[in-house]
């Protein structure tokens, strides 16, 4: 898909708008980005599951093409509630769901938490076991204020390091853009700043102890050269989920969308096939 992915498509959520599209017919596939990006993460993989599946996109709170205001709460705490706000909006009880980084402790959460079901979870390079959190992002808790006041020359260069940080192959400065589009302007920029100063572990924390509780069945990948969350971490992960299927994608970084989609692809056939 050359030209960005539009979401057109609007949900209220305690007053908030939430930008959200549906591509494709067949069994329902909900796909959740995590941080700090947009459901453009997935414009290489909508359109090869779209041929098969009805696909269910949307940006986070205060993320891409949903609402983004001073005093948001954008935090984990309050993602799983949209989540589980959308899938009863939409009429979806038991969709397929496809989920990264923090958009893997989004469907957690929505799973464990809210009760939200789901046939099969496709799971990738997940914020969901402590330590996480970069030194940078311990710097913009402290400094909030600082970094939402930063000249916008250095703000876009800020970003441009911190989210080529995440992909292993080069991304060119047209591929970059789209990832940067939302975070640039006043708006953009303290949203940005905010949903880092918002992290905290004690979300995942919460929900750690009943990963040996999950309800359906679990494929995770993960990137052997993920520089933001090591792979040790997604072993661990396996680990605790029962009967979970865990798979190395060697190559690929954190941003596995970018490096690896055809990987992300196949093993959604696969998975979402299977008996």
């Amino acid at each position: 898909m050359k030209e960005p992915m539009r979401l057109d498509r609007t949900f209220d959520w305690a007053g908030q708008r939430i930008a959200y599209e549906i591509f494709g017919s067949g069994q329902p596939l909900v796909m959740v980005h995590g941080t700090p990006f947009s459901s453009h993460a997935w414009n290489r993989i909508v359109p090869e599951l779209a041929r098969d599946y009805q696909v269910y996109l949307y940006d986070l709170l205060g993320y891409g093409r949903s609402e983004m205001r001073d005093g948001q709460d954008v935090s984990l705490g309050i993602q799983n509630q949209v989540l589980a706000a959308l899938l009863q909006y939409w009429g979806l009880k038991r969709p397929f769901v496809i989920c990264h980084d923090f958009g893997a402790a989004t469907v957690l959460r929505a799973h464990l938490l809210n009760g939200c079901d789901f046939a099969r979870m496709l799971i990738f390079d997940a914020v969901a076991l402590k330590p996480w959190g970069s030194p940078f992002v311990q710097h913009v808790r402290d400094h909030e204020a600082v970094f939402a006041g930063t000249p916008a020359y250095i703000h876009r260069a800020i970003l441009h390091a911190y989210i080529r940080g995440a992909v292993r192959r080069r991304l060119t400065d047209a591929e970059l853009e789209p990832y940067l589009a939302p975070w640039i302007g006043e708006i953009g920029q303290g949203a940005f700043y905010r949903q880092i100063a918002q992290m905290d572990q004690r979300y995942t924390d919460e929900i750690e102890p009943l990963y040996a509780k999950m309800q359906c069945p679990v494929s995770l990948l993960w990137g052997s050269d993920d520089e933001w969350i090591p792979i040790g971490q997604g072993r661990r992960l396996a680990g605790l989920i029962p009967d979970c299927r865990f798979t190395e994608i060697v190559g690929a970084g954190h941003l596995m969308q970018e490096d690896a989609p055809e990987a992300i692809v196949g093993e959604a056939l696969r998975f979402f096939s299977s008996r």
